[in-house]
């Protein structure tokens, strides 16, 4: 068999220093062993929160046109929401987990609504405490400046990060755009084949002529 494995970590921190993806990947090889080989590797850094995943649909794509199965360590790696492990089953493409391979897909939408509801009440936790510290006369909050500024300058962090992760998107992608054009494929059709491959945009929406020409002009 072979496999395309997809890994992810929550912070840069952790991408940067392998914190995380040590354990990923020895539960991984592990459950290659004996099975069959390991086709290709996608490494993505972001909150699990976030449907937006790049190095997911990169690693979709590898793994419909290879004709392999998606490997993960855990399910939770994925993301706490159902919706998106629906979809992500109804890629086409066949999805395991070293953690529980005997998974079959309906066990795997019974974790993620498990995984969904645990995130929704640490929220709800979170919302509470925040209420009760403001009912004490808490302070929340950030009056400084200085906070202020800093926070600014986040947020233009982040918008360099996601342009730069929209930048890593289009060249994983682009080769196999490039493929199809050569082929004498038009843009339309392009995108018609991406949507059937199950291959989500950076957005995670669905293709058209203009997102392929977008993704060749950058």
């Amino acid at each position: 068999m072979k496999f395309v494995t997809y890994f992810r970590v929550s912070t840069e921190r952790q991408g940067q220093s392998g914190l995380g993806l040590e354990g990923q990947r020895a539960a991984v090889s592990a459950y290659v062993s004996g099975r069959g080989e390991i086709a290709a590797e996608f490494v993505e850094v972001e909150s699990g929160k976030n449907n937006d995943r790049p190095q997911l649909a990169a690693a979709l794509a590898a793994a419909k046109a290879a004709g392999a199965t998606l490997l993960i360590a855990k399910l939770d790696r994925l993301a706490r929401n159902v919706a998106f492990i629906a979809n992500l089953l109804e890629s086409g493409v066949e999805v395991t987990a070293a953690d529980m391979p005997e998974a079959n897909r309906f066990v795997l939408h019974i974790m993620a609504a498990v995984a969904e509801q645990e995130g929704r009440a640490i929220s709800d936790r979170t919302k509470a405490a925040l209420a009760a510290a403001k009912a004490r006369g808490a302070r929340l909050g950030m009056a400084n400046p200085q906070i202020a500024k800093h926070m600014e300058q986040a947020v233009s962090a982040s918008v360099a990060t996601r342009t730069g992760k929209a930048d890593t998107f289009a060249a994983n992608i682009l080769p196999l755009i490039e493929r199809l054009q050569a082929g004498g494929a038009s843009l339309r059709s392009i995108a018609a084949d991406l949507n059937e491959r199950g291959v989500k945009t950076a957005r995670g929406g669905h293709w058209h002529a203009a997102t392929v020409r977008n993704v060749l002009a950058r």
